[in-house]
């Protein structure tokens, strides 16, 4: 925007985007009140929003020192506002201020415009229009909302922005990268991306398929996700049974993203090395679960959200808590493999932790332990996920029941992907 004040004079332009942002106010306003409240609820037309634009504008320039004529408009136009709120409130029962707030800032268009940068006052134009026309989104957001969410929201807050600047970054055991800061840095960031997941599963994709659920669930926990699908899937017809094992590989798929995710936070180093192997393995575990959805003709599966099931938050206490234990567990645990078995230990550290969350494990060696070079840091990221898939593997086959007819899916699914990150390791290995 600033460009066009070397071709055109800056008054010309700041009055045509006062008055162009002005009317697009007005006529938003407008096509709302239409639409839910009536025209006799509304302060005055597109046209008046207009008009209070351009008016705030010559008040603006005609007085540039001491503002007192445009301070005195904003006064007047208060009182023309509180006497059509009274109207509203007396006559009609509307006790809605949005549209007096909208005018006053309509009225302070002009100054925004003249005075700050272009994407200053773009953003403010694009914020009022987003917030006039999603009214009814958040009220049907709020219908929605559990008792408890906004609790869930200020315990994300408090341990993002209270706790983590307030916990020492120092050595909790001496030689052992442990510190309060990286444990509580680790839980912050996987509950952030849980959190994330939650939110998408619960108020965007509420009604979603069983494939979209195992997708945004991918995000949260591939091994809580595959649990619950296995269970549902009990109650799906024969049919139906590659459907699911195809969302539990999208969520073995979005696994390999959500660390993806995580090592680039914590370690670049390692990322430039490990992201073509988490990115190969992403699309063998979609392609595998797009070839079982491909392939049958099936008929649509619900994928309503049982709240009981896969609806927990994934910031109650006892997950941080559980997740700050293993970290440390974890984190004691590397070093003093790395001091007595070296590095062969530490390669079978990574398979046994598949046999829990591997999260801890993987984060732990990204924040650091000292000596050990990124082509081990990646050898053991990556047979961690490997002993992750197949003991979640074993998770699909014991929930979904001895006679379920996803036992062989889930063998013929499952083992393709396995073998493609056993051979993707080796070729690793002797690259």
């Amino acid at each position: 925007m600033e460009k066009l004040y070397q071709y055109l004079p800056e008054e010309l332009v700041t009055f045509i985007l006062v008055t162009v942002f002005s009317l697009l106010i007005g006529l938003s306003l407008r096509r709302i009140s239409l639409k839910r409240e009536g025209e006799t609820t509304l302060f005055g037309t597109d046209r008046t929003f207009t008009f209070i634009g351009i008016l705030g504008y010559l008040l603006y320039i005609l007085d540039p020192v001491d503002y007192r004529l445009f301070m005195g408009g904003g006064a007047v136009l208060g009182v023309l506002l509180a006497l059509n709120y009274y109207v509203k409130q007396a006559q009609f029962h509307v006790f809605g201020v949005t549209t007096i707030v909208i005018a006053l800032i309509t009225y302070c268009i002009a100054p925004i415009v003249a005075t700050q940068p272009s994407w200053f006052y773009v953003m403010v134009i694009v914020t009022v229009l987003l917030f006039t026309e999603l009214k009814h989104t958040f009220t049907e957001l709020a219908q929605r909302m559990k008792n408890d969410e906004m609790i869930t929201l200020a315990k994300f807050l408090a341990i993002s922005g209270i706790i983590l600047p307030m916990l020492p970054n120092e050595n909790l055991i001496p030689d052992v990268n442990l510190t309060p800061y990286g444990i509580w840095l680790a839980t912050v960031v996987v509950s952030g991306i849980s959190y994330l997941s939650y939110l998408l599963k619960r108020y965007v994709f509420r009604e979603s398929g069983i494939l979209v659920s195992g997708i945004v669930g991918g995000l949260y926990s591939s091994t809580a996700t595959i649990s619950v699908l296995a269970r549902k899937s009990r109650k799906a017809s024969p049919q139906e049974a590659p459907e699911y094992v195809a969302a539990m590989l999208l969520a073995v798929s979005m696994m390999f993203l959500r660390f993806l995710i995580l090592i680039g936070i914590f370690s670049v180093a390692t990322l430039t090395v490990i992201y073509p192997y988490l990115l190969i393995m992403s699309a063998v575990s979609a392609g595998a679960a797009w070839f079982l959805h491909s392939k049958w003709k099936r008929p649509a599966v619900s994928g309503a959200t049982d709240e009981d099931e896969d609806g927990s938050n994934p910031l109650e206490f006892k997950v941080a808590l559980i997740f700050a234990v293993l970290f440390v567990v974890f984190t004691i645990a590397t070093h003093y493999t790395l001091i007595y078995a070296g590095k062969g230990g530490l390669t079978l550290l990574s398979f046994v932790s598949g046999f829990s969350d591997i999260t801890p494990f993987i984060l732990n060696l990204l924040q650091g332990t000292g000596s050990v070079p990124v082509s081990l840091i990646t050898a053991c990221s990556m047979q961690a996920i490997v002993s992750n898939i197949a003991v979640n593997m074993c998770y699909a086959l014991f929930f979904s029941g001895k006679k379920s007819s996803l036992r062989s899916w889930i063998l013929g699914g499952f083992g393709c992907v396995i073998v493609a990150n056993v051979l993707l390791l080796l070729f690793f290995y002797f690259l």
